[in-house]
């Protein structure tokens, strides 16, 4: 069993009196999972995406009735919000990559629909990254949430979850500039790159690296999904749609000889995958939620 303060200062949250920390897990030097047990001596198995969205952490004995369902209480409103905001931006990459609309529409309407669907995206990343900045600072899930300013720009360093969300976040912000740009009619070809492909390259890195510590923090290993967990298919979905955008941005790189873009089939294809990936992921959100709240459910 790991001394108290070891245990705190991997976590950065405190242990409350009476529990016991047995076993702690994750990549690097973070911590996703631990064993814990409780003052009224129940195991639970304690997960720092469960922790940082008010989720009641799955006791010990859970695996044994993998294939019963939990009660749905309902979704959180923080999950129907940030659900909703990534399908929306979903949905306006994935539309403005689609030959159907793009071929049939001004070229000035498409590049709106680009720019409107980043700052959905912005949007709902901001409510991520503050989901996290704002979990408890105690190891209790039913502890009280971070308030003030700590709880919109909150520091968590010991939070792989914090990372992640801070990184999509920065990838967002890339996204916007770069769509923003595309709407701008006349640029020459060096303030094409770097104002529309430069940012949407680096915005797909942020993308990609946010995506892998996601997957990290729920997988306890590469390919296996812990039991009845909802969050590891929305990190995996989120993971391809990342890879997607990458494939995407780097096809959209300028030909030195003609100055047009490397594979312009495949920055559509590697776009409308990767926003369908963020689409259906969003969407799996309030599922999460549902039947999971540790403040509806008293764990």
């Amino acid at each position: 069993m790991p001394p108290r303060g070891e245990v705190r200062a991997r976590l950065g949250l405190t242990v409350p009196a009476g529990w016991q920390v047995r076993e702690v897990r994750g990549p690097i030097m973070f911590v996703t999972r631990a064993q814990v047990v409780r003052p009224d001596g129940s195991l639970i198995d304690w997960s720092s995406r469960r922790h940082r969205k008010g989720l009641a952490p799955l006791p010990a004995d859970a695996r044994h009735s993998r294939g019963q369902r939990e009660p749905v209480r309902g979704a959180s409103a923080s999950s129907w919000w940030m659900g909703g905001l990534f399908m929306v931006g979903g949905f306006c990459f994935a539309l403005g990559s689609m030959p159907l609309f793009f071929d049939r529409v001004d070229v000035a309407l498409v590049g709106w629909v680009f720019f409107i669907g980043s700052v959905f995206f912005t949007s709902a990343a901001y409510l991520q990254f503050r989901e996290c900045a704002a979990a408890p600072d105690s190891l209790d899930p039913l502890a009280p949430r971070r308030h003030g300013i700590r709880s919109f720009v909150g520091w968590r360093p010991r939070s792989v979850g914090w990372w992640a969300a801070a990184v999509q976040l920065a990838g967002t912000i890339l996204f916007n500039v770069s769509t923003f740009a595309a709407t701008r009619e006349s640029l020459a070809l060096d303030q094409e790159k770097h104002l529309i492909w430069a940012p949407d390259l680096w915005g797909s890195v942020c993308f990609l690296v946010a995506s892998a510590l996601a997957y990290a923090e729920v997988s306890p290993h590469v390919w296996r999904r812990p039991r009845g967990d909802v969050g590891w298919n929305i990190a995996l979905l989120n993971l391809v749609g990342s890879v997607a955008f990458g494939l995407a941005a780097v096809a959209a790189r300028y030909l030195p000889t003609t100055g047009e873009p490397a594979n312009i089939a495949l920055v559509n294809l590697g776009t409308f995958l990767g926003a369908v990936c963020f689409f259906v992921g969003a969407a799996l959100l309030p599922v999460e939620s549902a039947g999971a709240r540790a403040r509806t459910s008293g764990s």
